[in-house]
């Protein structure tokens, strides 16, 4: 069974200024999301779902909506904010989405097969998907799931800060922990985040991190409903709180429920957080079609 291609793509660009989904960064007229696509169907994904928002739907499906539809199969959900199990209800003062784990849950219904999740604006290049893919595609294990790393220092904007998985790893490259740190930047000369307490957490160049390419197993979702009811018991009331899939998966490692390997790779990630990181992301592709790794033309 060909392995699925989740998507999440429901941002509104508040820190980009648009929908950097559609924004063209190829030589021809492509988006990161076509690179994506291209990469995965080359790999050996058999489905893509992308995860949006109601609001986005018109513009988003008259942009995608025949572009690749004859050479993979493809599907959409949408991540609202009352989207949530049973018994709960949304804050009225609530605006954004819950968060990714949150995405990953709107698209239960679609997704029966072994699946990767990405972020619709990184670039996470050609051998990360195969590698991905071949996780997947050769695992057998509906508790052993996956995720590509990528070093710190390589992943962190020069216009403002970002949000990454922080991970720890054993010998055998298993996933032992993995937090999410927020507003991650370079500071004092170095690369941290503030704590809670207001003082910097710094943490080495070389410390690897998630940048949301990971490989589940279906049965993921046995876990996901009950630990996103947790989450809301807990945090509805907070309208700022998000469910992270590093959380999900956090909480999974430590309860012994699941085991996550993370998949070396030779891409070299890049994307487009701010409006300020397109130029520099246009260059880098630019250069990988110059190389021969991608055609002038995708489609």
């Amino acid at each position: 069974m060909k392995p699925a291609l989740l998507i999440l793509a429901a941002g509104v660009g508040s820190r980009y200024g648009g929908l950097k989904q559609l924004d063209p960064v190829g030589t021809s007229g492509e988006t990161i999301i076509d690179y994506s696509v291209y990469d995965a169907l080359h790999a050996g994904f058999g489905k893509v779902v992308f995860v949006i928002r109601k609001q986005i739907e018109k513009e988003f499906l008259g942009f995608f909506g025949k572009r690749f539809s004859h050479l993979i199969e493809m599907d959409y959900v949408f991540q609202e904010l009352d989207m949530i199990p049973a018994g709960f209800t949304c804050p009225t003062e609530r605006t954004k989405p819950w968060g990714t784990a949150h995405a990953m849950y709107v698209a239960r219904e679609k997704i029966r097969e072994p699946f990767s999740v990405i972020n619709a604006d990184d670039f996470y290049g050609r051998d990360a998907f195969k590698v991905m893919a071949d996780f997947l595609i050769n695992n057998s294990d509906p508790t052993h799931y996956s995720m590509v790393g990528y070093e710190l220092s390589k992943t962190i904007s020069e216009h403002g800060a970002v949000s990454r998985g922080i991970c720890s790893t054993d010998q055998n490259s298993f996933l032992t922990d993995v937090t999410e740190g927020i507003g991650i930047q370079e500071h004092d000369g170095g690369i941290g985040f503030p704590g809670p307490d207001g003082s910097w957490v710094m943490l080495p160049s070389s410390t690897p991190v998630s940048m949301n390419f990971w490989g589940f197993m279906p049965g993921i979702y046995e876990y996901l409903e009950p630990g996103f009811a947790n989450f809301l018991k807990n945090q509805s009331d907070n309208i700022k709180s998000e469910y992270y899939i590093p959380t999900l998966v956090n909480d999974l490692i430590k309860s012994g429920q699941a085991s996550v390997k993370v998949l070396n790779s030779s891409a070299v990630w890049f994307g487009v957080t701010y409006r300020e990181d397109r130029d520099m992301t246009v260059l880098n592709i630019a250069k990988l079609v110059k190389q021969g790794t991608y055609p002038e033309k995708l489609w």
